[in-house]
């Protein structure tokens, strides 16, 4: 028999089975087939009907339907890449204040000074947050090469520890901003996995030491490789 769900929409809606999918694997490579939902006359159990290729237009339909579709928005200059699940923009280098926890930067001298900061491109990817910087002060291209975000709580891959990061609900263009201030007010916590986060002689601590209070440029030529262009970055993971 038919399946009956109810959502809460505003108002009653019964749903039929209309279509199944059949996925084939031989342990390595799959495929996928697509099959119209038939009945038997006289008010039979419902049947798959032969398979059909799958098509880019009933995967969009079908994105669709699933709450997939991005809304119309209009695009500041800073947004790179928007799509339903990812979005990405770059921010100019500014001084900004930094904060770190007490217990790995026992000298809080430090906390609310202002920095200079690089340039830096983020990538919000559902709900996590990624980060690298850049060493001239434009907007990337797709084979601009990135550099490391010299910044604890982030990984070897860009991805931002959150920790108790006061984040934005959602991760519609509105919210970029809302996303890089939560970043910026909370602790820096940690070195987060095997990263090299900055050239300076001194480490980290010494970087940042040696900028309490500049107003000079962040000094770019202390940034490390990150080996990942402006695209590897946006289609990793």
């Amino acid at each position: 028999a038919a399946m009956e769900v109810y959502l809460n929409l505003g108002a009653e809606h019964k749903f039929e089975l209309s279509a199944g999918l059949l996925i084939y694997t031989d342990g390595s490579r799959s495929f996928a087939t697509l099959h119209e939902v038939r009945k038997e006359p006289g008010g039979g159990a419902p049947y798959l009907a032969e398979g059909q290729p799958l098509t880019t237009a009933f995967l969009r339909t079908l994105a669709e339907g699933l709450g997939s579709r991005t809304r119309p928005e209009i695009l500041p200059a800073r947004v790179l890449v928007r799509t339903p699940d990812l979005l990405v923009w770059w921010s100019p280098a500014k001084h900004r204040p930094m904060f770190f926890s007490p217990q790995a930067a026992p000298d809080q001298t430090l906390n609310g000074k202002q920095f200079p900061h690089p340039a830096l491109v983020f990538k919000l990817a559902g709900r996590e947050l990624y980060v690298r910087a850049l060493d001239t002060n434009e907007r990337p291209s797709a084979t601009t090469y990135l550099k490391t975000a010299p910044y604890w709580n982030v990984g070897q891959d860009g991805r931002v520890c959150q920790g108790s990061m006061r984040v934005p609900e959602g991760n519609s263009v509105a919210s970029f901003d809302g996303w890089e201030n939560a970043f910026f007010r909370s602790e820096f916590t940690h070195v987060l996995g095997a990263v090299r986060l900055t050239k300076h002689p001194q480490g980290f601590l010494g970087l940042w030491k040696g900028l309490a209070g500049s107003r000079k440029r962040f000094p770019v030529e202390f940034l490390t490789d990150a080996r990942q262009s402006l695209a590897e970055f946006v289609t990793e993971g």
